[in-house]
C-alpha cells in the first residue's frame, strides 16, 4: 500500500468552490476537491464514512467499526487516517479507544459542489 498522505484541507477552502455546473473550477479548486474525492474513492473508506456519519449521537468508537470489515485493525486505522487527513472526519482518544465523528463542513462542501443549480422560474 502507498505511503502517500492526503493533506488536510483548510477551513477557508470550504467556501472557495461553487457548483460544478455553475462555472469551471480553477486549478487550485480542482486540486483541493480531488483530495476529498480521492479519500472517498475507496469502498472501505466510503463505508467507514457512512458508518460514522449515520451513527446516532454523532460519533463512533473504532472498536465498533473494525468488526464490520474482514480487514485487520491496522488496515482500518490506515483508512481512518486517510479520512482524517482529507478533513472528512476527526477523532479523539479516550483511554485505549479512539472515537470518530464526521466534519459536517466537509460533507456540506461536497454536497454544494455536486448540487445542480436550480433553473430560474
Amino acid at each position: 500500500m502507498s505511503e502517500q498522505e492526503l493533506a488536510v484541507l483548510g477551513e477557508d477552502a470550504g467556501g472557495c468552490c461553487g457548483r460544478l455546473a455553475a462555472a469551471p473550477l480553477d486549478e487550485e479548486q480542482a486540486v483541493d476537491l480531488a483530495k476529498l474525492f480521492k479519500a472517498l474513492g475507496d469502498p472501505v473508506r466510503l463505508r467507514l464514512l457512512s458508518m460514522i456519519a449515520s451513527r446516532d449521537g454523532g460519533e463512533v468508537c473504532v472498536c465498533e467499526l473494525t468488526p464490520a470489515f474482514e480487514l485487520s485493525q491496522p488496515t482500518i486505522s490506515h483508512h481512518l487516517k486517510l479520512l482524517r487527513q482529507a478533513g472528512l472526519v476527526d477523532c479523539e482518544r479516550r483511554g485505549t479507544w479512539v472515537y470518530y465523528w464526521v466534519l459536517p463542513a466537509a460533507l456540506e462542501r461536497l454536497a454544494t459542489v455536486l448540487t445542480f443549480p436550480q433553473a430560474k422560474a
